[in-house]
């Protein structure tokens, strides 16, 4: 199992932004998140240079589809050497157990599989007015993470306003993958439901993933820095 640990996201187009980026960094290795903008520009090879340098990757493609098909994509990422990656907890049962199989290796190793919540960017007015879930939002993430415990997953992704819900739900060993993360002084950008680094470790969070105040910082490896500080306590 990874130590608690700071995930930045790398949101940029191109795999020559990514790797200049990470060129900041010198000799440190931080865990990053490779996600579907940079993914489908730059396919597999992005993922492979990256682990090249060291780094350890999640691999955010939220996968979503009918379980065989989710399977055989699963099979395929498998072979990356990725250390997470994840799906929608709203594909059901079938399709994570689905995912659990065919991210597992012959030799019965796999990545770490966890299940997207609601994403947090989603507000109770979108939950009840255009998803049509009459279930408050906390309930509705509550009983998602269950379903992908039962299904055999290793956590899921939430905002950190319900990492403690979800702990208490599934217990401490479950992990809890925490976006929607931003310094006391930082915008909010297009998320809604967010907490500083300091209080998703209050609530929790086993991984925090933050992107643009770390990315669009004017010294990106100094605001890394602070925000692992910030969440580690240290």
């Amino acid at each position: 199992m990874l130590a608690k640990d700071v995930i930045i996201a790398l949101d940029f187009p191109t795999g020559g932004e990514a790797l200049a980026f990470l060129d900041l960094f010198g000799d440190e290795r931080p865990f990053v998140k490779i996600g579907m903008e940079l993914f489908y520009s730059e396919g597999p090879s992005i993922v492979r240079a990256v682990k090249e340098r060291g780094c350890s990757v999640f691999l955010d493609l939220k996968l979503h589809d009918i379980p065989n098909t989710v399977k055989r994509a699963m099979a395929s990422l498998s072979g990356l050497g990725v250390d997470m990656t994840n799906v929608h907890a709203a594909g059901g049962s079938q399709m994570m157990k689905a995912a659990m199989e065919g991210l597992t290796r012959p030799d019965g190793t796999r990545p770490l599989l966890i299940a997207v919540t609601q994403l947090t960017s989603t507000s109770d007015g979108m939950l009840r007015d255009e998803l049509l879930i009459a279930s408050p939002m906390e309930e509705t993430i509550a009983s998602y993470a269950e379903n992908a415990m039962d299904a055999g997953l290793d956590g899921v992704v939430c905002s950190p306003l319900e990492a403690t819900l979800v702990k208490r739900r599934c217990g401490a060993a479950f992990l809890a993958v925490t976006p929607g993360i931003r310094p006391a002084d930082s915008a909010r950008d297009d998320q809604q439901r967010i907490t500083t680094p300091a209080m998703a470790r209050e609530a929790g969070s086993d991984f925090i993933v933050t992107g643009r105040p770390i990315t669009r910082a004017a010294d990106p490896v100094q605001a890394y820095q602070s925000i692992k500080k910030d969440f580690l306590g240290i």
